[in-house]
């Protein structure tokens, strides 16, 4: 368990704003650090083959002003691509997606380490108005994104592949999802979120991603 909470830990997190076409936005930022090259870490979020082995099977026209579809049913249009350092996509999930355009965007930056490794800063900015925000504040997506975030660090190197499925009900990955659900209700109120809003948040992530008390 303490190399999964070690991967948790490795992450700072914050929130912020931003501006969509679809108006104001709050941002849920991630940064970390990756023992692997920018060009290694560009292609494991880039390549189709690479990427479904870590984060879910992706289809498409996978080139700058192409559309995705991830097999668990995220999709979006890729809106800038430089590589290895620039990839921005919309992120629109559900039934309602078409109901909300613009409403969620997708940044991942990636910059040189001093020792040859990377540095890691993923930027999900969602609509103010998209109705998940008001129940589960940033860890509606959050926790979602550290999960991904561990199986991107477990497939960088050669480590045993994240069970997408099995591991949120284990021991271990219900702690993971419960200290998730807690960080991002820290830099909810660092971000001044209201404390009695940001708790009743992290309880309903943490019942959310790991239903039924703590693991």
């Amino acid at each position: 368990m303490k190399d999964v909470l070690d991967e948790l830990a490795a992450a700072r997190r914050a929130m912020g704003t931003a501006t969509l076409p679809a108006g104001d936005a709050y941002t849920m930022e991630l940064r970390r650090r990756y023992d692997a090259p920018v060009d290694d870490v560009w292609n494991a979020i880039t390549d189709p083959e690479r990427l479904g082995r870590w984060l879910k099977p992706v289809t498409g026209d996978l080139r700058l002003g192409g559309s995705f579809e991830l097999d668990g049913g995220e999709h979006g249009e890729i809106l800038r691509c430089e590589p290895p350092h620039l990839l921005r996509v919309s992120w629109l999930f559900g039934p309602d997606a078409d109901e909300w355009p613009g409403t969620s965007e997708v940044e991942v930056r990636l910059s040189p380490g001093p020792a040859g490794d990377t540095e890691l800063e993923l930027i999900h900015a969602a609509a103010v108005g998209e109705p998940m925000f008001p129940t589960y504040g940033p860890g509606a997506g959050g926790v979602g994104w550290d999960l991904h975030l561990l199986a991107l660090a477990r497939f960088l190197t050669g480590g045993e592949a994240l069970d997408h499925e099995d591991f949120p009900t284990s021991p271990t990955g219900r702690e993971f999802l419960r200290r998730s659900a807690a960080a991002w209700g820290e830099a909810h109120l660092a971000a001044g979120g209201d404390p009695g809003h940001v708790a009743a948040a992290v309880t309903a992530t943490t019942a959310f991603y790991a239903p039924g008390g703590d693991a």
